[in-house]
């Protein structure tokens, strides 16, 4: 007799059988939601260009973490806009700064819940806009900008946060934030590396979160776009200078480096869905061209089929809730 062939639709048939089959399988505890801070408001505001995300005065953080406890998910990620910004970003290192108010405030709604993650870079602090500290001739100074970082690390640790997000893209910033730690006996504190941050057009609605100034670009420490090689570099060096978890950002267009990170990573590997991404799907959706639960859950999904064990994701309260419909 001669063989069939197989057939793959067979396992296509239904939903209960699409369900038993599938393989790839997203969980709302993966999921992070980023929030903006902003001092001096009174009320939230929203962000045009990012649907349904807003900032928010400080005396609304333990409603919104507390919120995204209750929805399941796994983190949040706190950004911070300050009412004063100067050349080398001095408000992200003051205690009594709107981001480490803000830190607090999130730890003591989070108990044992949720993860309070906490953005560790200078952008949203200095009246330039840019991720560092300039030397005299304009240019970011690396060394001088991983010292700052290590002082804000400590600074975001002593406030509570379990988790810092390393997103400025310096040379050696992980290992001497982790230096700065352990020297203050801040051990058990968490590094996420934004090991492969590509320069990428999809970070504008993000810019108008965090009302950024800058002018220029990020292109000098920012990856370039064309490199998926140097993506496994960057997160191999993150990960041996001592990294509890490695990111890819942004994420759709990166779906080959997050693989090929996730292929040789030991630790964690996250990735990011930049308020670019996510405000195409709203915008689309908005306009009834396309089905907006639909279109976030397959991006979620494709991240997580990549390689990603983390998503942080503007949409993650809402992913939670359709994927506890779907369970």
């Amino acid at each position: 007799m001669t063989p069939q062939p197989r057939r793959p639709r067979a396992l296509r048939s239904s939903a209960p059988m699409r369900a038993l089959v599938r393989e790839t399988r997203p969980q709302a505890r993966q999921l992070v939601l980023p929030l903006f801070v902003k001092e001096g408001i009174d009320a939230p505001r929203a962000i045009t260009s990012l649907a349904g995300v807003a900032q928010l005065p400080l005396a609304k953080v333990r409603d919104a973490v507390s919120a995204a406890a209750d929805a399941g998910i796994g983190g949040v990620m706190l950004f911070a806009i300050p009412t004063v910004r100067d050349a080398a970003g001095s408000a992200a290192c003051d205690d009594n700064g709107i981001l480490n108010l803000a830190i607090r405030e999130a730890v003591a709604a989070a108990g044992d819940r949720i993860v309070v993650m906490a953005d560790l870079c200078l952008d949203e602090f200095t009246s330039h806009g840019h991720c560092g500290v300039l030397d005299a001739a304009g240019r970011v100074d690396n060394d001088a900008t991983v010292e700052v970082y290590g002082r804000m690390a400590v600074a975001q640790a002593r406030a509570g946060a379990h988790v810092l997000g390393l997103s400025g893209m310096m040379d050696g910033q992980v290992a001497a934030v982790r230096a700065a730690l352990e020297a203050e006996g801040f051990v058990d504190t968490a590094l996420l590396a934004y090991a492969a941050k590509y320069a990428s057009a999809f970070y504008g609605p993000f810019r108008d979160a965090v009302d950024s100034e800058l002018v220029g670009d990020r292109k000098t420490y920012q990856m370039d776009p064309a490199n998926r090689r140097e993506g496994t570099l960057e997160a191999a060096l993150d990960e041996a200078e001592g990294a509890d978890i490695v990111m890819v950002k942004p994420a759709l267009p990166y779906l080959d480096v997050l693989a090929d990170v996730a292929a040789q990573s030991l630790v964690p590997v996250a990735a990011y869905h930049v308020s670019g991404e996510y405000a195409q799907i709203e915008a689309a959706a908005a306009n009834g061209w396309i089905d907006r639960r639909a279109a976030h859950l397959e991006a979620l999904t494709s991240m997580v089929r990549a390689g990603a064990d983390i998503v942080v994701t503007y949409a993650a309260v809402d992913l939670a809730a359709w994927l506890g419909e779907d369970s």
